[in-house]
C-alpha cells in the first residue's frame, strides 16, 4: 500500500491528546484509569482509518476500545472521525504493533481484533503476518484468561495460514466463516476494506479464537 504523504498529520494528531494517547507505556496495566469508566478493553491491531473501531465504540458504550496504527498519515483519519463523531470510550495509539506488550499489562485485554491486515505472501515476510507465532506470543501475554482474537480477511491464503498458526499455538476456533456476508451472522460491523470488497462480491473470511487453558 502506497501511503499518501500528509505533512500536517503529526501536528494535528498531537493537538488532540484526548483522542490519541502519546505515551501509552505510562498507562500499561492501568488503562481503566485512562478512560472515563472501568470496563472491558478491546484492542484493534492495525486500525487503519478507524471506521471499524469508531463504529464499535458507538455500538458498545459499555466497552473501552483502543485502535493501534503505525502510520500517522492513516491514523489521522481516525482522529478526524472521532472529532466529527465524538465517543468517550475510544483512544488511538500511533504505534507499531511489534511493541504491543509495552503498552498493555499482563492479562489486561479482553479481546483483540485483526481486520484485513497485509497478508505478506512471501515466505521471507512470514514474521510480519499479524497471526504469526511471534505475534501470538504477545497476544497471549496481554489477553485475559478468556480473551479472544477476532480475525477478518479477504485473503484466502492468509486465512488458511492463520487457522493453522492459531491451532498450532493452542487456540480454539469457533464461528469460522468462509463467506461471512452469506452467513447468518448478525450485527457485523464492517471496515472500509470490507465494504469495498463486499461491494465487488468478494468473499470475506472470519473466525474467533480463544486460548486453551494450559
Amino acid at each position: 500500500m502506497r501511503l499518501r504523504n500528509k505533512p500536517w498529520a503529526m501536528e494535528f494528531i498531537d493537538s488532540h491528546p484526548e483522542i490519541r494517547e502519546k505515551n501509552p507505556k505510562s498507562w500499561q496495566g492501568r488503562w481503566d484509569e485512562r478512560f472515563n469508566k472501568a470496563q472491558p478493553l478491546f484492542v484493534e491491531v492495525g486500525t487503519g482509518k478507524g471506521k471499524f473501531v469508531t463504529d464499535m465504540a458507538k455500538e458498545y458504550p459499555d466497552t473501552n476500545f483502543i485502535g493501534i496504527e503505525k502510520y500517522e498519515s492513516i491514523i489521522v483519519s481516525g482522529v478526524q472521525r472521532v472529532i466529527d463523531e465524538p465517543v468517550d470510550n475510544l483512544l488511538f495509539l500511533q504505534e507499531n504493533a511489534h511493541n504491543i506488550t509495552d503498552f498493555f499489562g499482563a492479562k489486561e485485554v479482553d479481546r483483540i481484533y485483526i481486520n484485513f491486515t497485509d497478508p505478506w505472501p512471501k515466505n521471507r515476510h512470514e514474521k510480519r503476518r499479524l497471526t504469526n507465532k511471534f505475534f501470538l506470543e504477545k497476544y497471549e501475554e496481554i489477553l485475559k484468561e478468556n480473551g479472544e482474537i477476532h480475525f477478518k480477511t479477504d485473503n484466502q491464503a492468509l486465512f488458511e495460514y492463520s487457522i493453522e498458526s492459531l491451532t498450532d499455538y493452542g487456540f480454539l476456533l469457533k464461528n469460522v466463516s468462509l463467506d461471512l456476508h452469506n452467513s447468518d451472522m448478525k450485527d457485523n460491523i464492517m471496515t472500509e476494506y470490507e465494504e469495498k470488497f463486499s461491494e465487488k462480491g468478494m468473499r470475506i473470511y472470519r473466525l474467533e479464537a480463544s486460548l486453551r487453558k494450559k
